[in-house]
């Protein structure tokens, strides 16, 4: 029983957003909520089927059932300074965990997990959901007493990544450990998601029996179409068809249901009607189905009534613990020889290779797949996820990392589900595999349909900057995508942007050249063998332009001629391109993909690593090579880490948001001096002011500050216009500030909203300003760029996802195409460029510690060769209304009818 499906009445305070579907370790999925005073007989069936041995563990006595004071007391908890979770599969309870709050801020922690659930991570899960709720209730550490012979609960403790406090007293071992979270425990975290999530799609992928729900006699149906490509494709496993009209479905016995299947079943292709499919997954899970591949259509693409139909098939399927691909989707593909899985609809199976695909669109599945083979690409495994509600490219990513037949990754996503997470796990995938990524609508944002995702205020340059942080690299089109990935899959990474020509056309030596300098690549050699050029002599010129310890990579252009043997020129090029440990580009003949003639086969035929890959213009073919050597750079720099800041008080600033959540729950700007507590915590320094609104408030504070003061005018019109003047400096005297207040009064129109400040003069300096929001989609953002209406009017601004590491601060700053006013333009003087990027460093470390901060502004910084001041800022509270789409207890995205968030 869950919550959501059983529409049980909840209490007021009853926290709903600590319901999380979550992944084991085995790649299954279960259902994690708050207990229930209705779960109470559900209480007492788990604890019955729990071992004597289990019950002594956690009781310390033989306590083989529970009494009634027993059951009420665990089920009735206030979600506070009592605190229970319960982890349920299907209709059962598989384990519960709580805390109960100690006289201090610390809290006792203990768990129950059923026998046959034991090893699967249970605890740790529960463990991480517990401290999430706990660091929300003010705890700070919890305390468990365990019996020694409980190795596998001290495992647990010990493995979280907390640093724990060990003794042993009167036969118990005694554990205290802060619950915050720290590097290691982040850590632990992402490799355990790492292992559920890459586990679970090898379920996908490894399936020695595949049962079609929906088979069919006819052929112009999706359930024989199925069949077909299952058999066809010479899968190695078992096939089982599914029609309860039928006795045989093309030479296979059909049975009535899959729960008559007498063997056991991995994967399930359902090609049922809508209004059906649910049957099916309660089918498949008393058949213990590992996962399902829906092809049928008629859920969120189809409207509300499909939505809502397609959120009760996710949280479904998550609660008896089994993984969906789709619906509304093409299938999977497996080409391993020792799998040879084509569990979709496309005819053909494309040829082996080392590229894993990940599309969101159905549709463009089938084009996908014959452009693959036509360009003789090959790919190890591919996935079309149609709606995707569940298993989103996240999944795929985290699968693809340890798949040893997966060298590079090409996603084809129309939209983000999970920015956060897709650029956590995609940074670290990009380190040893290029990720290759085409983003439709990226001029208008649109979510296309069946898909739901929260919405966002990021602009379209934070989206392409959360791509280059992650290392992924993006493309415009498909051909694009496919002009890449056959530079990638086949030829050694460029080591530097220095490139040769090497070619038979003048004109298009011309043409490649040119091309070359305006994608940022250096051409420092550029060969023309002249029309009458022998394959002899392309021999001579690769191999001179290759072994010149000046080029990184080159380019060979190739156009037939009467008196030359194309056949011979392209054996050349292969053999060049073999043993070449530099990358080997070509336009032979004019053709896209790996030509016959320029393939070095591998074991299976295919074309394998060394083959050269042609591409129709020269154009295509210096636009791959510049992608490749962006990626190659990006892989190869330090990567930085997070900067430590011993200085920054988090509990106090988080005391101080909390407080005044509460006091504004509809939000609210944050005061001067609430602004000024709040980075005094993460010891960003705002330099002093007084808002004034008269004549003599003015000269009281400039009295104060001991004069050298500024006197401005501070609302949004009047620093917008840049053709009024709204700042009078180096006020020094009270005639001075005389001057200057009547002088702004008489310039400015409506003086009495100008928002007059006076503030110490600051010493001279660049402006810039660095902000930070909350967004719904992405979470945390931070931008950088000049402060003032030029760099806003021109998008010269670029932005990053905290956590953000040294390096990704120094990025930040050398973003913008006015960066090199701080390292000494035209002779100036440079800025202190380490002070900005510290600045950016602790309001990052800021915003990512407080989501309920929804925006906070550095809008006036001026960075000077003796550091930076913060002239101006402001900010606004408000309470997050959900969690982040990364939160830091591991957790599936929320089913919400569309899309399940991942990316």
């Amino acid at each position: 029983m869950t919550s959501r499906d059983h529409h049980v009445a909840l209490p007021a305070d009853y926290p709903a957003h600590w319901e999380a579907d979550v992944l084991l370790l085995d790649g299954g999925a279960a259902r994690l909520r708050p207990i229930l005073p209705d779960d109470a007989e559900m209480l007492v069936d788990f604890y019955s089927r729990v071992s004597p041995e289990s019950k002594y563990m956690r009781f310390f006595a033989p306590y083989p059932t529970l009494a009634d004071r027993d059951v009420e007391r665990f089920s009735n908890v206030d979600h506070h300074d009592r605190v229970a979770f319960v982890m349920t599969v299907g209709q059962q309870m598989i384990a519960v965990g709580r805390y109960d709050r100690l006289e201090t801020d610390e809290a006792e922690v203990a768990f129950l997990v059923e026998d046959a659930h034991q090893g699967r991570g249970v605890a740790q899960l529960l463990l991480e959901h517990l401290a999430q709720a706990g660091r929300e209730r003010g705890i700070v550490a919890f305390v468990a007493e365990v019996l020694p012979d409980n190795i596998r609960m001290i495992h647990t403790f010990r493995d979280a990544g907390y640093h724990l406090d060990r003794h042993f007293q009167e036969g118990v071992v005694h554990l205290v450990f802060p619950i915050a979270s720290t590097d290691t425990s982040l850590k632990v975290m992402g490799a355990r998601e790492h292992r559920a999530e890459a586990r679970s799609m090898a379920r996908f992928f490894e399936a020695r029996s595949v049962a079609i729900i929906g088979a069919s006699r006819r052929q112009d149906t999706i359930g024989s179409t199925l069949v077909r490509n299952l058999v066809l494709g010479d899968y190695t496993g078992r096939v089982y068809v599914v029609n309860p009209a039928a006795d045989a479905v093309a030479g296979l016995p059909a049975y009535k249901s899959v729960l008559e299947i007498p063997g056991d079943v991995d994967l399930a292709l359902v090609a049922v009607p809508s209004e059906a499919v649910e049957g099916v997954v309660r089918d498949c899970a008393t058949k213990r189905v590992h996962g399902l591949v829906v092809i049928s259509s008629g859920f969120a693409e189809s409207g509300e009534q499909g939505r809502a139909r397609q959120g009760r098939l996710v949280r479904l399927t998550r609660a008896y613990g089994l993984r969906l691909v789709g619906p509304n989707c093409l299938g999977v593909i497996n080409t391993a020889a020792d799998v040879s899985l084509n569990a979709s609809l496309a005819p053909l199976m494309p040829p082996r290779g080392r590229v894993g695909f990940f599309s969101q669109s159905g549709a463009l599945g089938v084009a996908i797949l014959e452009t693959v083979a036509r360009r003789g690409l090959g790919l190890s495994t591919f996935v079309s996820a149609g709606n995707r509600a569940d298993v989103s490219g996240n999944d795929l990513l985290q699968y693809w990392e340890e798949d040893d037949a997966t060298e590079v990754i090409l996603l084809y996503l129309e939209s983000i589900g999970n920015p956060r997470k897709f650029s956590r796990i995609a940074r670290r995938v990009g380190r040893a595999k290029p990720v290759v990524a085409v983003k439709s609508g990226r001029t208008t944002q649109g979510v296309p349909v069946g898909h739901a995702v929260r919405s966002t205020r990021a602009p379209q340059a934070a989206v392409d900057a959360m791509f280059r942080q992650a290392g992924v690299i993006q493309v415009e089109s498909l051909d694009e995508m496919f002009d890449v990935a056959q530079l990638l899959a086949h030829q050694p990474l460029p080591m530097g942007p220095r490139v040769a020509v090497v070619g038979n056309s003048d004109a298009l030596g011309l043409l490649a050249s040119d091309s070359a300098s305006a994608a940022g690549l250096v051409v420092e050699l550029s060969v023309s063998l002249g029309a009458e050029a022998r394959p002899e002599d392309f021999e001579r010129a690769l191999d001179a332009a290759i072994d010149n310890p000046n080029v990184d990579a080159v380019v060979a252009v190739f156009i037939p001629v009467l008196d030359s043997s194309s056949e011979q020129v392209a054996n050349v090029l292969a053999a060049v391109g073999e043993q070449s440990d530099k990358p080997l580009v070509s336009t032979f003949l004019g053709r896209q993909g790996i030509p016959e003639l320029l393939r070095v086969p591998d074991l299976a035929g295919t074309a394998g690593r060394g083959s050269v890959p042609s591409y129709a213009a020269p154009e295509a073919a210096v636009r791959a090579l510049a992608r490749a050597v962006t990626y190659a750079q990006w892989a190869h720099r330090p990567q930085g880490s997070l900067p430590v800041f011993e200085d920054i008080r988090r509990s106090a600033a988080h005391d101080l948001v909390h407080r005044l959540v509460l006091e504004n729950p509809d939000g609210a700007e944050l005061a001067d001096d609430d602004l000024r507590q709040l980075l005094g915590c993460y010891r960003i320094a705002w330099e002093p002011l007084a808002r004034v609104s008269s004549l003599e408030q003015a000269l009281e504070a400039a009295e104060s500050f001991g004069w050298n003061v500024v006197l401005k005018a501070t609302a949004d019109r009047l620093r917008q216009r840049p053709d009024l003047s709204h700042v009078w400096r180096a006020i020094d005297d009270p005639d001075d500030m005389r001057t200057a207040w009547h002088n702004l009064n008489a310039v400015i129109d409506d003086p009495e909203h100008a928002d007059f400040v006076v503030q110490p003069m600051a010493p001279p300096g660049i402006p810039v300003a660095i902000g930070s929001l909350e967004d719904a989609l992405f979470g945390p953002m931070v931008s950088f760029g000049m402060a003032g209406p030029p760099s806003e009017l021109l998008g010269d601004v670029s932005y990053r996802i905290p956590p953000l590491t040294d390096s990704d601060a120094a990025d930040l700053v050398r973003d913008v195409r006015a960066a090199p006013l701080f390292f000494g333009y035209r002779g100036s003087e440079a800025v202190d460029v380490a002070c900005i990027e510290e600045v950016i460093s602790r309001l990052a470390q800021l915003k990512d510690d407080l989501p309920d901060v929804e925006r906070l502004d550095l809008g006036l910084v001026l960075a000077g060769a003796e550091g930076c001041r913060v002239l101006r800022a402001s900010g606004r509270v408000h309470a997050l209304a959900d969690v982040r789409t990364d939160s830091p207890a591991r957790r599936l995205a929320e089913a919400v009818g569309g899309d399940a968030g991942g990316s």
